[in-house]
């Protein structure tokens, strides 16, 4: 197997989904590869990625380095009250694991002054580690926070974000350098995001008039949703990755996650 030390492979793992794209600096043709692959319902995802590595395991391997966007239930934790030796017991608090084996990581954002910590399941941490070693987990919030913290201090009114990712909406807003609201909520219903935008909102004493919720991500009903709270807040804005990326090649991907297009058009 010949390593191709200008290519990079991100694979992106969801509650459902699992990706890889790959990225060649030396393809003008296609800089960006973009391939969803069809998850099995009933098995395990390591169980799915072993089946994906089964059929294309000699080309995922041959990269430069390999990253893991993983979407998975995360905790904040400012970086001044963070221990490393306590990551797992204060996941373990917060997310009890009932019966599944998981090994608990975290990421650093300096910028906001906070450390995630999120959990991997330990037969997915096997698979990856077994065909990927060096490969670097990121979690699929990571890229999303730190662009839309940077676009939070064009203009001076507040900003209440929403991203809708697997059936899932993170609700965030900051305030300079730090969170001053983060929350997910599970959303079946696009009424369920509507209260909970809704809800936020009003919890943030946020001006109805003035300030601005801003929407990305595969937003259910957009139409209805943006429609019902025009009713109640005067700017809404959705998020539109073609402008917000400068017409970069992977905005032209219409199927790919909003997470993961941040990440590879911005980096981490």
């Amino acid at each position: 197997m010949q390593e191709n030390l200008n290519s990079k492979l991100t694979i992106r793992i969801g509650r459902n989904t699992l990706s890889f794209t790959t990225q060649d600096a030396t393809s003008m043709e296609r800089p960006i590869a973009y391939e969803p692959y069809p998850v099995k319902a009933g098995i395990s995802m390591a169980a799915n990625l072993r089946e994906a590595l089964k059929i294309n395991g000699a080309r995922l391997r041959g990269h430069e380095s390999t990253r893991v966007l993983i979407d998975t239930p995360s905790l904040i934790v400012p970086t001044e009250q963070f221990e490393p030796s306590e990551a797992s017991a204060l996941f373990e608090y917060s997310y009890p694991a009932k019966e599944e084996k998981r090994v608990i990581a975290y990421n650093v954002l300096p910028s906001l002054k906070v450390v995630c910590l999120f959990a991997i399941n330990k037969d997915l941490r096997v698979v990856i580690g077994d065909n990927f070693g060096n490969a670097k987990f990121i979690h699929a919030m990571l890229p999303v926070w730190q662009h839309l913290h940077q676009r939070s201090f064009t203009g001076n009114r507040s900003k209440l974000y929403g991203y809708f990712h697997g059936r899932q909406l993170d609700v965030f807003s900051f305030h300079m350098n730090r969170f001053k609201f983060c929350n997910a909520f599970d959303v079946t219903h696009p009424h369920d995001a509507l209260y909970y935008l809704l809800h936020v909102w009003k919890q943030l004493r946020l001006e109805e008039v003035n300030d601005e919720l801003h929407l990305a991500g595969d937003i259910p009903e957009r139409e209805w949703l943006t429609q019902e709270l025009g009713k109640f807040l005067r700017k809404t804005y959705i998020i539109n990755p073609e402008a917000d990326f400068s017409h970069s090649a992977v905005s032209q991907i219409t199927a790919m996650p909003y997470d993961l297009m941040t990440l590879l058009a911005k980096g981490r």
